[in-house]
């Protein structure tokens, strides 16, 4: 019983798939952080020009 445990300590076949798993789950946070950030101005941005496409004349004035 005891070499089957230390066997099962010193077996390292599944880290690498743990490693990337990891690394992939860090990198959607990130992404999914940035893209909320981003997401608020870019929409505040996109309201402004639709305002100047919507009435030109007006943003002319500005």
């Amino acid at each position: 019983m005891s070499k089957i445990f230390a066997r099962f300590l010193k077996d390292e076949s599944g880290a690498t798939a743990i490693e990337y798993g990891l690394i992939a789950a860090l990198i959607s946070v990130a992404l999914i952080a940035g893209a909320s950030t981003l997401g608020d101005s870019l929409d505040a941005q996109f309201e402004r020009l639709g305002g100047i496409v919507a009435d030109p004349e007006a943003a002319a004035a500005d």
